[in-house]
């Protein structure tokens, strides 16, 4: 599930503990903001859920907000858990497992436009 909340040049704030959501069955996925350098994009997953291993396909970070989990970044297993920050550049591997409700902030860097 993908909704775009904001367009750009548009002023606008959340709370995005508020924007969170936890189906059981899938990864929820919400835009928040989108420009043509920049995707910000909230990711939750419910407590088990994984998702299998992947590359970006442009730059990304990751920003924990709520819960714990664990990313499996080139081969290490990092923790999850909120005030996390990762850096990962175009093309990196990654798989994530959520240990209890977790959600964090994407953010793609790059032409979008």
């Amino acid at each position: 599930m993908t909704n775009l909340v904001n367009e750009a040049n548009t002023p606008w704030f959340t709370q995005l503990r508020e924007q969170c959501e936890y189906p059981s069955n899938q990864v929820f996925s919400k835009v928040l903001f989108k420009d043509d350098n920049c995707q910000y994009k909230l990711i939750c997953l419910a407590t088990g859920q994984n998702m299998a291993e992947h590359s970006t396909n442009r730059n990304a970070t990751i920003t924990v907000i709520a819960g714990r989990g664990v990313l499996t970044l080139v081969g290490k297993e990092v923790a999850l858990e909120p005030g996390v920050f990762v850096s990962m550049p175009l093309g990196t591997r990654h798989a994530l497992k959520s240990e209890e409700n977790l959600a964090f902030l994407l953010i793609f860097s790059g032409n979008f436009g």
